[in-house]
């Protein structure tokens, strides 16, 4: 595929770069036309928030992303009550301006958020499309345009940290995986300039990486982490020592393990 065709993949010149490995832009844009929300499943690192920017973009939508983690609330989505001025005034909160404003919405590893978080999110997942507000007695109907996107790693989390039939049952659904070797290395060079070649020893030695998810390391070596080793080889930096600060240490922090990595980068690149 020409260097142009993946710039422009599906017309959009002006989106992010996002390298489809399916029929995934035709679901979202399906999701999109028809105001259905959709989750996202797949592993750390393999693109999902990189094609949520980029179908927002091509489909000229402004973008709420939302990082989930152990301390976010309902609260922290829909808005609260702030000092401002010595005046108490009502703020919004992303997910809030985004069911006014007819805007996407993606929280990012939904799972991590607090429980009454799938709560609020209920009721805009169904037919409703509503956005009941109990601290300002509102309830927003969402503008036309909203469209809600989650994702969450479903192989990292444990039973305590997953999503209920009953919220699951109310996304459309994709799954995301690692890209097939020869689209990791068009994404690497498209992405850090580095030539082919090395790009290719480098997605190599990340599918042997992979190949140790649950054995030695609890994760595999995203595509993320490839693209930053690549950038640094780019910059000038050596092989191994790119290699060590982009993909051994962020994957571990046990010594005996992190030697044995080495020994596979040896054996990958002599």
């Amino acid at each position: 595929m020409a260097k142009d065709n993946l710039i422009n993949e599906g017309g959009a010149a002006n989106a992010p770069f996002y390298l489809p490995q399916g029929d995934e832009c035709a679901v979202f844009e399906a999701a999109a036309a028809h105001d259905l929300p959709l989750l996202l499943k797949g592993p750390t690192g393999c693109g999902k928030t990189r094609f949520v920017t980029h179908m927002a973009a091509k489909l000229g939508r402004h973008l709420y992303t939302v990082a989930c983690h152990d301390d976010l609330s309902a609260a922290d989505l829909i808005g609260r009550y702030l000092l401002k001025g010595g005046e108490t005034v009502w703020v919004d909160g992303p997910l809030t301006r985004a069911v006014r404003e007819g805007a996407m919405c993606y929280l990012d590893e939904v799972v991590e958020a607090r429980k009454d978080v799938t709560v609020v999110l209920h009721p805009l997942t169904d037919d409703r499309r509503i956005l009941p507000i109990d601290r300002t007695g509102e309830e927003l109907e969402a503008a036309p345009g909203f469209m809600l996107v989650a994702s969450f790693n479903p192989g990292y989390q444990n039973i305590l940290k997953t999503l209920k039939p009953s919220t699951r049952q109310r996304f459309l659904s994709l799954s995301f995986d690692f890209p097939e070797a020869a689209q990791e290395i068009a994404v690497v060079t498209r992405e850090t300039g580095l030539d082919a070649d090395r790009a290719k020893g480098l997605v190599r030695l990340a599918n042997k990486l992979r190949a140790l998810k649950g054995q030695d390391i609890e994760e595999g070596v995203s595509t993320r982490l490839i693209v930053y080793t690549a950038t640094l080889i780019q910059g000038g930096m050596s092989v191994e020592r790119a290699i060590e600060a982009a993909m051994i240490e962020p994957l571990t922090d046990d010594a005996d393990v992190k030697t044995g990595l080495m020994d596979l980068v040896t054996a990958v690149f002599g």
